[in-house]
């Protein structure tokens, strides 16, 4: 989507010695392929970024993908994504005009690419959402995913939440802990987070919390190897609570821990408890 940080990213990506080409006309896709098979591996890494500042010529881009794939080159797609408000507001506050805005307002503008590009974003290997990212967070996690090819390590993305704040948008799989005993309601804890050792071990010493991570983790020992086979190279788990402040938190870390051990690239990340950190 435009606004979502696709000029980060190319910096980023081009900070791990991807070649980048931003804006690069889909109809021209496969001749720069060609060209980067001739370069006798000094083009071994590289990222497009194709938009809908491709005007008419987006519409080729599924054609482009398709003899990609009877050519048998391997590629992935890299979708990214914010919320509406989002978009609106860096759009707003960079006073740059949407690649639409000739013929819609902002706002219709980003529901007409939003439409342009679902069936793009329902093909994506990866799908990132931006909204709640800062700079660094977003490196962090290009990193995980494309700073260290070699390794061919399978990568989960394990965010807390809050669901009273909202669902991420990327995510691949949910899981609502509100089952488990919620520390909010010890008076002691109340204003304490995830993060503290009083909370951790209020969490971790439930018996339902035991029972529930015990299967949940044979369960990602289970799903992991297949979501392989099928040539997926990323997988977002978001785990949320009610505010996302104590019990999320806790099992993330958990869960994010368990997932390393077995040899997976893991980032954890808690979405929601800065909003809690800064009441204190």
């Amino acid at each position: 989507m435009s606004g979502a940080g696709k000029t980060q990213v190319i910096n980023c990506l081009e900070d791990m010695e991807y070649y980048c080409v931003d804006n690069l006309p889909p109809v021209l896709l496969t001749k720069f392929v060609e060209l980067s098979l001739q370069s006798e591996g000094k083009i071994d890494k590289v990222a497009l970024v194709i938009d809908a500042r491709g005007g008419e010529f987006f519409s080729d881009l599924a054609r482009s993908l398709d003899d990609l794939k009877q050519e048998q080159i391997p590629y992935e797609i890299l979708f990214l994504d914010a919320s509406d408000e989002v978009l609106i507001r860096r759009f707003k506050e960079s006073r740059r005009r949407h690649p639409l805005s000739n013929t819609w307002r902002l706002q219709e503008a980003i529901q007409v690419e939003k439409n342009m590009l679902e069936e793009l974003r329902g093909s994506a290997n990866v799908v990132i959402d931006t909204s709640a990212l800062t700079p660094r967070e977003l490196k962090d996690k290009l990193t995980s995913l494309y700073g260290h090819r070699q390794t061919h390590a399978f990568t989960v993305n394990v965010v807390s939440f809050g669901y009273k704040l909202g669902i991420p948008i990327d995510s691949d799989l949910v899981i609502d802990v509100r089952f488990i005993p919620n520390p909010f309601y010890n008076p002691v804890m109340r204003k304490m987070t995830g993060e503290d050792r009083e909370v951790i071990d209020y969490v971790m010493d439930s018996t339902i919390t035991k029972s529930f991570t015990r299967r949940f983790v044979n369960l990602m020992k289970f799903l992991i190897p297949h979501y392989i086979n099928e040539g997926k190279t990323n997988l977002a788990l978001s785990i949320g609570c009610t505010g996302g402040q104590h019990r999320s938190v806790v099992l993330a870390a958990y869960i994010g821990e368990q997932l390393k051990q077995m040899g997976y690239n893991v980032i954890v990340r808690h979405r929601d408890i800065s909003k809690y950190k800064l009441e204190e």
